[in-house]
C-alpha cells in the first residue's frame, strides 16, 4: 500500500477522499449498526446464535460478538474499499446464506469505516489473532517515505489527514484477552470530547430495530442492559418477542419471504441485482413486522435508511441502495421487490387474528416518500384483491365481494345479527368488522337498515328467528330515529301463519291474550319483541319473566354442593315453590326442556333419586313417567324420590327438567359435538357448517328396539320434542330427525322404507307405513311423503321399484317417478354414470318392458306414431341419460301426407271453449286442420299412421283433433305464447350433457 501511495499520490488522494466520504457521509452515525451487521453475519456464517455485547472499558468503547472469528481474508477486507470477503470466502453460498440458514447482510466492504466517526485507532481482537489500525502510525509510516515522494505534498495539503483503514498492524502482545464466551471484539479508543454514555444510549435505542432486522442476531447487551429476541411459531406469521433484562418489552408478528430476482434480457441478472457487489447474489428477501410501529417509520434494507414510510408495519427488504446506503436506487429490482413486499403484506394481514387485521390497512394519506407511494398503492391493490376479511357465513372474502352491515350494535348482538343474516346477505362480514375508514379504503360495500329490510321482504323463517333478529336490531333502533324510520317496513310473522310488512299494523299479545283472532294481525308469540312496539306495534299485554342470576348460580352448583355434604334441600324447596307459583299449567313457561325455555339452568337443580343420591333434575324420571314404558330395562336414568314427587306439583317438577317424556336439549351457541348425544359426532361431520342453534331430543339410544312405535307416539305428544324434529328453512336436517331416520324401526324396517298413508303419489311404489302415528311426525323421521330422489341410492331403489312387474302403477305415478329421476340427474344430485342402467323399464301404459326395446318420449306427438315401448316423465334428455335409452325423436322420421287447411286457432269453437275452461288465452296464429291426419313414417321403418296431432319440421301444427293440439301447445309453451314450435325453449341443464353413456347411432 505504501509503495502504491509513493508511486501514485492520486491513489493516496482517492483512498483518503473515499474514506472521508464514508465517515462524514453515509456512515457518519452508523458505527453500532455496522458492528451489529458484522456480528449477525459472523453468527450466520458460523451457524450459532448471534450475541453482541457493547461495553465501555477504560474509556474504550468495545463491541464483542459470537460467531466466525477474524480471518486473513477478513483483514484484507477491512484494509480495502468495496472488497468484502463475505461473498467469496466459501463459507456462505451464492445467495449469501450461511450454515444457519440465515442470510448474510454485509457485503459491500465499506461498513467498518463507520467506526472512524468515534475512533482513529480501532483494534479488532479475535480468537484467531488481531489487527489494529492507527492514524498516528499511518502518519509515521508516511513520514518514513523518501523526501522526494509526491505523497508528502498531498499529505501537507490535507493537513495531515490520512486514510486510517489501509495499513493494518498486529495488536500488541499485551492486548487484553477476549471476554469469555465471545469470539471477536472491536475496541475503539474514543476521540476526545465524545461521551461514552451518549454513545451507549444511542446504541441501546437502536438495538430493538436491529434485533428485528437481523435474524441471526439473538441477544444485544449494551452497558449491562440485555435485550433479546425469541421467535415463536412457524415462518407464517411467526412471533418475535423482544425482552429487556428478562422482561418482555414488545411483541412483533413477523412474516419473511424470499425469492430470485428475474433474469435480465440476456438471461443474466445484470441490472437486476440487489446492490453493489451483488452480481452473484440474485436473491431478494422481504420481512414485514407488525407491532408497536411509530409514526416516524423508515424503510430498513435491512438496517435503517432515510426512506420514510407511513404503513402501519415495518418493512425489512433487500433493496438496491445508493452508495450512501440511505436511499433506494430506482430500477427493475426495486420494482420487483416492492411488488413482492405488497404481496407478502397480504399474507401478514391474513396471518393475524381477525380482530387485528384491520389495523394493518393503510388509510388515505400523503405518501411519506416515493418508495412509500409505490408500497401504499401496491399494498392497497393486493389487499383489495385477496380474500382475508372474515365472513359471517364462515371463511374469508375479498373486499370486492364483502358487504358490511351499516348498523350499530353491541358486540354480542352484532354476532347474533351476523349469524342470522349470513345466508341472507352473501359476503356479509363477521363482526366487529373493520372501522368505516378501513372499509372506505378497501372499497367494501355498505348495507344500511333500509336496504336490509328490502332483502328481508319475502323471506321465510320461523317466528323464533324473527324474534332473534328483532332483538339484535333493537339497540340501534332505540339509539337512532333514522334507523327506526328505515326499519318501519320490517316483516312480522303472525300467529295465524302469514307474514306481513310493517309492525305498525300488528298487535303484540300479552298474558292470557289469544294467539289467533280472525281479521286481527296478532304477532306470533315466538316472534314478539319490544322492538315491534317501538316501531308501532300495539301491545295488548306484557309477559312476566323469571330471572335471578344469583339463584341460577346456586342451582348450577347444587349437585357439587350436595356431593360435598352440604344440605341443598332448602334450595330445592325454594326453587320448586317459586316455579310452582309462576307456572301456567305446564313446563312450557319456564322449563329447560321446552323450545322457548329461557332458564336452562333450572335443569341443574339437585334432587334425590330413589336411593337418596343427589342427581340433576334432568337426569331423573317421575315415578309414573310415561318414558318408563319405552326405555330399556337397564337405562342409566334415575327415578325421582317418591316423597319429593308427592310433595311438589307435577308441573313444577317438569318445569325444572324432571322427565315425564323425552328431554329436549337446547344450546343457543353450539360449538361442536360435546352434548353427549348418541351419534352426535357423525351428525356434526356431515353438516356443511355448525348450526346457529341446537335443539335435540336426548336419550333416544335408550329406547327398547321393540317399543319404537310407542316411543314415537310419546314424542308426538311433546311440543318440545316436535320442535326438535322441525327443520328450519335453509338449515340441515335436525339431529333428532337425522338419528331417528337411521335408528328407529317400524315394522322391521327403517322409516325411509315406507310412505305416508296420505302420499298417494307414491302408491304402488312404496307401501304405507304400518303404524298409526301423526303423519307430520312420520315425515320428520324419514317416512316418505313425496317423490324425491336425493342421491344415487334413492335412484337405484326407485328404478328397482319401477322395474318390479309385481307392482301396479298408474300412469301418473309412473310419469312422476320418471320426472323425479330426471330432475335429480339434471340437478347433478348424483352422477348418472355411477348408476347401472336398468334392464327393464316401466312404460307409458304401466307395463314393464325390456330396456333394449324402449325409447324416451321427448315429443308428445310422436307417441301415436311409435309402436315401441315408451318411457316419459320430466326432462327427456336427463331421463334418457339415466336409463341409457334413445329419444323417440332419434328413432322417428316422418312427414304429413294428408291434405289440410290452415285455420286460425281463434276460429275453432271447441278451442275457444277449452281455453276458457282451462284458463289460458287462445293461441295466436293458426294450425293446419285435417279431416284425417296421415303421416308417412320413414324411420324406424316405412309405414303410414293416422295420428291426432303432428308437428312438422317447419314447426307447423297439424291436427285432426284441435283440442288435443291445444293441450299439446299448452304443455309445450304454457300461457298465451302460442303453439309448439312458435318459440324455442331454453336448453335444460341435461341437454348440455352427453345424452347417453354409449353411441345411440351405433346401437340403433
Amino acid at each position: 500500500m505504501l509503495d502504491a501511495w509513493a508511486s501514485s499520490p492520486t491513489r493516496f488522494r482517492e483512498d483518503a477522499n473515499s474514506e472521508e466520504d464514508l465517515v462524514l457521509g453515509g456512515y457518519r452515525d452508523r458505527w453500532f449498526v455496522e458492528l451489529a451487521q458484522n456480528a449477525a453475519d459472523a453468527a450466520a456464517r458460523a451457524g450459532v446464535p448471534g450475541r453482541l455485547r457493547v461495553s465501555v472499558v477504560d474509556g474504550e468503547l468495545r463491541a464483542a460478538n459470537t460467531g466466525e472469528p477474524l480471518s486473513a481474508a477478513g483483514v484484507s477486507s477491512l484494509a480495502s474499499l468495496r472488497a468484502s470477503a463475505k461473498r467469496d470466502s466459501g463459507v456462505a453460498g451464492p445467495s449469501g446464506v450461511g450454515p444457519s440458514g440465515v442470510g448474510v447482510v454485509g457485503r459491500f466492504g465499506v461498513g467498518f469505516a463507520a467506526v472512524l466517526a468515534v475512533c482513529d485507532a480501532p483494534r479488532v481482537v479475535s480468537r484467531t489473532g488481531g489487527v489494529r489500525f492507527s492514524e498516528e502510525r499511518t502518519l509515521a509510516a508516511l513520514a518514513g517515505l523518501p523526501t522526494g515522494v509526491g505523497v508528502h505534498a498531498e499529505l501537507a495539503r490535507r493537513c495531515g489527514r490520512v486514510p486510517v483503514l489501509r495499513l493494518p498492524w498486529p495488536v500488541p502482545d499485551d492486548e487484553a484477552p477476549l471476554p469469555a464466551g465471545l469470539d471477536t471484539e472491536v475496541r475503539l479508543p474514543l476521540r476526545p470530547g465524545l461521551d461514552p454514555a451518549e454513545l451507549t444510549a444511542a446504541a441501546l435505542a437502536q438495538a430493538p430495530d436491529l434485533l428485528l432486522a437481523l435474524p441471526a442476531l439473538a441477544v444485544v447487551e449494551v452497558a449491562g442492559r440485555e435485550l433479546a429476541r425469541s421467535d415463536v411459531g412457524s415462518d407464517r406469521g411467526s412471533l418475535a418477542v423482544l425482552s429487556e433484562d428478562g422482561r418482555e418489552r414488545s411483541r412483533w408478528r413477523l412474516l419473511r419471504r424470499g425469492g430470485h430476482v428475474p433474469a435480465g434480457p440476456a438471461g443474466t441478472t445484470t441490472g437486476t441485482t440487489t446492490g453493489t457487489a451483488a452480481e452473484d447474489r440474485p436473491e431478494w428477501t422481504v420481512t414485514w413486522a407488525a407491532g408497536p410501529v411509530g409514526t416516524e417509520e423508515v424503510l430498513h434494507a435491512p438496517t435503517p435508511t432515510d426512506e420514510r414510510l407511513s404503513l402501519p408495519a415495518r418493512l425489512f427488504a433487500t433493496l438496491p441502495l445508493e452508495p450512501s446506503r440511505r436511499r433506494v436506487r430506482p430500477g427493475p429490482v426495486t420494482d420487483h421487490v416492492l411488488a413482492a413486499a405488497a404481496a407478502v403484506y397480504v399474507e401478514l394481514v391474513a396471518a393475524l387474528p381477525p380482530e387485528e387485521r384491520a389495523g394493518l390497512v393503510p388509510l388515505p394519506a400523503l405518501p411519506a416518500s416515493d418508495v412509500d407511494a409505490v408500497l401504499r398503492d401496491g399494498v392497497l391493490a393486493a389487499l383489495r384483491a385477496a380474500a382475508w376479511l372474515p365472513a359471517a357465513a364462515g371463511g374469508e372474502v375479498t373486499p370486492a365481494a364483502a358487504v358490511a352491515l351499516d348498523l350499530a350494535a353491541p358486540p354480542g348482538l352484532a354476532r347474533v345479527l351476523a349469524d342470522l343474516l349470513a345466508d341472507v346477505v352473501p359476503g356479509l362480514l363477521a363482526p366487529p368488522g373493520p372501522p368505516p375508514p378501513v372499509l372506505a379504503a378497501l372499497g367494501v360495500a355498505r348495507l344500511g337498515p333500509a336496504a336490509l329490510v328490502e332483502r328481508l321482504a319475502g323471506l321465510t323463517r320461523p317466528p323464533s328467528w324473527w324474534h332473534a333478529l328483532y332483538a339484535a336490531l333493537d339497540p340501534a333502533a332505540r339509539a337512532d330515529r333514522t334507523v327506526r324510520e328505515e326499519l318501519a317496513g320490517l316483516p312480522v310473522p303472525l300467529a295465524e301463519g302469514r307474514v306481513v310488512l310493517g309492525p305498525h299494523t300488528c298487535l303484540l299479545p300479552g298474558p292470557g291474550a289469544p294467539e289467533v283472532v280472525p281479521r286481527l294481525r296478532i304477532v306470533h308469540p315466538d316472534a314478539a319483541h319490544p322492538l315491534l312496539a317501538l316501531l308501532g306495534a300495539r301491545e295488548v299485554g306484557p309477559a312476566d319473566l323469571l330471572d335471578d342470576p344469583a339463584l341460577a348460580e346456586a342451582v348450577e352448583r347444587s349437585v357439587d354442593d350436595a356431593e360435598a355434604g352440604l344440605d341443598v334441600a332448602p334450595l330445592a324447596e325454594a326453587v320448586l315453590g317459586l316455579v310452582a307459583a309462576i307456572s301456567n299449567g305446564g313446563p312450557g313457561g319456564v322449563g329447560a326442556g321446552s323450545p322457548g325455555g329461557d332458564r336452562p339452568w333450572l335443569a341443574g337443580l339437585a334432587l334425590p333419586d330413589a336411593v337418596g343420591d343427589p342427581r340433576r333434575a334432568d337426569e331423573l324420571l317421575l315415578p309414573d313417567a310415561a318414558l318408563h314404558a319405552v326405555l330399556e330395562p337397564d337405562s342409566p336414568l334415575g327415578v325421582l324420590a317418591a316423597d319429593v314427587a308427592a310433595r311438589y306439583p307435577r308441573e313444577a317438577l317438569l318445569a325444572v327438567g324432571v322427565l315425564d317424556g323425552f328431554a329436549v336439549l337446547v344450546d343457543e351457541q353450539p360449538a361442536g359435538a360435546d352434548h353427549d348425544l348418541a351419534g352426535e359426532e357423525e351428525w356434526w361431520a356431515q353438516l356443511p357448517e355448525p348450526p346457529a342453534r341446537l335443539l335435540a331430543v336426548r336419550d333416544l339410544d335408550l329406547v327398547d328396539p321393540a317399543r319404537w312405535p310407542a316411543a314415537l307416539a310419546l314424542l308426538g305428544t311433546d311440543p318440545a320434542a316436535r320442535a326438535a324434529l322441525a327443520a328450519r328453512p335453509g338449515e340441515p336436517v335436525p339431529y333428532t330427525s337425522w338419528w331417528l331416520a337411521r335408528h328407529a324401526v317400524l315394522g322391521g324396517c327403517p322409516p325411509r322404507h315406507w310412505r305416508l298413508p296420505s302420499a298417494e303419489e307414491l302408491a304402488g311404489l312404496l307401501d304405507p307405513v304400518p303404524v298409526d302415528l301423526d303423519e307430520r311426525l312420520l315425515a320428520a323421521i324419514g317416512v316418505r311423503e313425496r317423490l324425491e330422489v336425493a342421491d344415487a341410492a334413492d335412484a337405484v331403489d326407485l328404478l328397482a321399484r319401477l322395474a318390479d312387474p309385481q307392482r301396479r302403477l298408474d300412469a301418473a305415478v309412473t310419469r312422476a317417478a320418471h320426472a323425479a329421476l330426471a330432475a335429480a340427474v339434471a340437478d347433478d344430485r348424483f352422477d348418472a354414470a355411477a348408476v347401472d342402467s336398468p334392464s327393464r323399464v316401466r312404460t307409458l301404459d304401466g307395463t314393464v318392458a325390456d330396456a333394449a326395446d324402449a325409447a324416451v318420449l321427448d315429443r308428445e306427438w310422436l307417441g301415436e306414431a311409435l309402436t315401441d315401448p315408451l318411457v316419459a316423465g320430466g326432462d327427456p334428455e336427463a331421463l334418457a341419460e339415466l336409463l341409457d335409452l334413445p329419444l323417440a325423436s332419434e328413432r322417428v322420421r316422418g312427414s304429413v301426407v294428408s291434405t289440410g287447411r290452415a285455420t286460425p286457432w281463434a276460429a275453432l269453437p271447441e278451442v275457444a271453449a277449452a281455453c276458457e275452461a282451462i284458463g289460458v288465452h287462445v293461441p295466436a296464429g293458426s294450425l293446419v286442420l285435417h279431416g284425417e291426419l296421415t303421416v308417412a313414417l320413414h324411420e324406424p321403418r316405412p309405414a303410414r299412421r293416422s295420428v291426432p296431432v303432428w308437428v312438422d319440421d317447419a314447426g307447423r301444427v297439424h291436427a285432426a283433433d284441435p283440442v288435443r293440439a291445444l293441450l299439446l301447445a299448452t304443455a309445450v309453451s304454457p300461457g298465451p305464447a302460442g303453439p309448439p314450435g312458435s318459440r324455442a325453449a331454453p336448453p335444460s341443464a341435461a341437454s348440455q350433457r352427453p345424452r347417453s353413456r354409449r353411441d345411440r347411432s351405433a346401437s340403433h
